[in-house]
C-alpha cells in the first residue's frame, strides 16, 4: 500500500521503518521541523514533503497523523480527503476529530512504549484499531499486518480505558523505578540489587493474576511499617504522597475482597 506520514517523532519512525520493511511504500513525510522530516525520509530513502499542501487526496492509500494528542485535530483541519484514508495513532483521542476532514477515517494505536532509538525488532506489538467505514476498516487492518501479529478492534471508550491502563502499567511503573533508583543513589546503595525482584515481579504476572501476587506491608495491613516508611520520605513529599496513595489503594482493595 501507499502511505504518507505527518509527524517526525517516535511513532513516525516506528511506522516508517516497519511499514517500509514490510513492503509498503511511503510517498512522503512532512513535519513542522523540516530537518527532522529530512532525517526520517532519508532513513527510508525517500524525499520529504516540503509543504503540507503537497499531500494530495488519492496520491496515497493511507495518510498517518503520527502526532502528539493536542496536534491531531489542528493538522486534520488542514486536510480534506475523499479517497485517502485518514488515520491517527493516539490511544486517547477520539476518531471523531478526523471525520469532518475525510470520508474514511481510522485509528491505529500500538499498545507499546515506542522510542525511535530503540524500536522493537519483533512483531509482538499489540495494536488496537478502529474504523468509521468498511473501507477504512479494511485498509487499516491490511497495513497494520506490516507492524504486528497482534491486532484487535477497540472502539472509542475501550481504547481510552486501555490507554489509561497503559499509562499506569508503563509510565507510572517506570517512574516508580526511577524513584527506587534515586533512593538507592541517595543512600549509596547499588540499584543493581533491585534488579532480581523487579524481574521477578514481571515474570510472575506473566502467568498469574497480579491480585493473587500482592505482598508487602499494605497487603498485610501493617500500619507500623507503613508509618515508618512514610516518615522516611518526609524530605520527598511527592514520593511520600505517591507511597501513601498506592498504600491506601492496596489496603482498600484487600479490605474489600479479603
Amino acid at each position: 500500500m501507499l502511505y504518507s506520514i505527518i509527524g517526525t517523532g517516535n511513532m513516525a519512525w516506528f511506522l516508517a521503518q516497519k511499514l517500509t520493511s514490510a513492503g509498503h511504500h511511503c510517498t512522503g513525510i512532512w513535519g513542522r521541523n523540516p530537518e527532522a522530516a529530512d532525517v526520517l525520509a532519508t532513513d527510508i530513502r525517500i524525499r520529504p514533503y516540503t509543504d503540507l499542501n503537497q499531500i494530495k487526496d488519492g496520491d496515497m492509500d493511507i495518510c498517518f497523523l503520527a502526532l502528539s494528542d493536542v496536534s491531531i485535530e489542528t493538522i486534520a483541519k488542514k486536510l480534506s480527503f475523499e479517497k485517502t484514508v485518514l488515520v491517527h495513532t493516539a490511544g486517547s483521542v477520539s476518531i471523531n476529530v478526523l471525520t469532518p476532514h475525510a470520508r474514511d477515517c481510522a485509528v491505529l494505536w500500538p499498545v507499546y512504549s515506542i522510542l525511535k532509538n530503540n524500536l522493537p525488532r519483533h512483531r509482538n506489538v499489540p495494536c488496537a484499531w478502529e474504523g468509521t467505514t468498511d473501507k477504512a476498516k479494511r485498509y487499516v487492518q491490511s497495513i497494520a499486518h506490516g507492524l504486528t501479529d497482534i491486532l484487535f478492534e477497540a472502539r472509542g471508550d475501550q481504547r481510552r480505558w486501555l490507554h489509561l491502563s497503559a499509562v499506569i502499567g508503563n509510565n507510572f511503573i517506570n517512574h516508580l523505578m526511577a524513584v527506587c533508583q534515586q533512593i538507592c543513589l541517595e543512600q549509596q546503595l547499588p540499584f543493581d540489587v533491585m534488579q532480581p525482584i523487579i524481574r521477578q515481579t514481571f515474570e510472575r504476572i506473566a502467568d498469574h493474576k497480579p491480585y493473587d501476587l500482592q505482598t508487602g506491608p499494605a497487603r498485610r495491613h501493617d500500619t507500623i511499617t507503613i508509618g515508618n516508611q512514610a516518615d522516611l520520605l518526609k524530605h520527598h513529599p511527592d514520593w511520600q504522597a505517591v507511597y501513601k496513595a498506592i498504600t491506601a489503594s492496596i489496603d482498600n482493595m484487600y479490605k474489600k475482597k479479603g
